[in-house]
């Protein structure tokens, strides 16, 4: 890992683990201090710790996206130990896979907090700063889900599809102070969160399976090949991309 910093400063939510630490330890790697804000303090500061014994910079603060209360003060605190935020990646999400006809508003709310509105609360936050400094990357995390719908994912796909949309009105609000913003979406990607929601189902073993057959690599996504595409976008020289959306799919998603 490299240990020449480049003085920017990214805030990755949803950081501790899965595709979030991948994004904390390439952006790292790129030679940014990291903040890794995740309600999963332990594992959020065991990846900080593996970022930092390779040369890296990072620090784990505990911030709960579905909190307002909560992201000020994890901002704040993200601020003092590292200074002003350059670099928002909005990766916190969650999901169980339910018909809709069996989902509830309580359900609903659930997911519209995390998937949407947590990225509402990061943004609202952090990018004022960015537009009054005329720099700034925000990279919000969706999913191929909302782009082309995706089975037992009903209120899931709206969220992701609300991300989108409202990624490319923030790229166009911003765009003349110097500030982008563009969407990752991802495939189905190995991670701990898609295997235990895969657990929930019959089978869940062959779900994963089905969902790598049905990719034309035949392999599901790991988290470091979503991490590039974010890395992309937030590096110095992508300042002329915004409002765009790239699935990263293994071309499951071709439009």
């Amino acid at each position: 890992m490299s240990t020449m910093r480049n003085g920017r400063v990214a805030l990755v939510t949803g950081g501790a683990r899965g595709i979030g630490a991948a994004i904390a330890r390439g952006l790292a790697q790129d030679g940014m201090s990291v903040v890794i804000a995740d309600v999963l303090t332990k594992e959020g500061g065991e990846t900080a710790e593996a970022i930092n014994a390779s040369g890296g910079t990072a620090v784990m603060i505990e911030l709960d996206v579905t909190d307002s209360a909560s992201v000020d003060a994890g901002v704040a605190a993200a601020r003092e130990r590292l200074g002003q935020i350059d670099v928002l990646v909005n990766n916190a999400g969650w999901d169980q896979y339910k018909p809709f006809v069996d989902t509830d508003e309580a359900f609903w709310d659930q997911i519209l907090d995390v998937n949407f509105k947590g990225g509402l609360r990061l943004t609202r936050v952090i990018l004022p700063e960015m537009i009054e400094r005329r720099w700034g990357r925000v990279v919000n995390i969706s999913s191929d889900a909302g782009r082309v719908g995706s089975s037992l994912e009903s209120v899931y796909a709206g969220a992701k599809g609300a991300v989108i949309a409202f990624t490319k009105t923030v790229a166009r609000e911003a765009a003349r102070a110097g500030v982008t913003a563009n969407v990752v979406c991802p495939g189905p990607t190995d991670t701990q969160l898609l295997r235990e929601v895969a657990a929930g189902q019959p089978g869940g073993d062959i779900v994963l399976e089905r969902m790598a057959k049905s990719v034309p690599m035949k392999r599901i996504a790991q988290p470091e090949d979503v991490a590039v595409a974010v890395r992309f976008f937030a590096s110095e020289g992508a300042g002329y991309i915004t409002g765009q959306t790239l699935s990263v799919s293994g071309g499951l998603t071709m439009a």
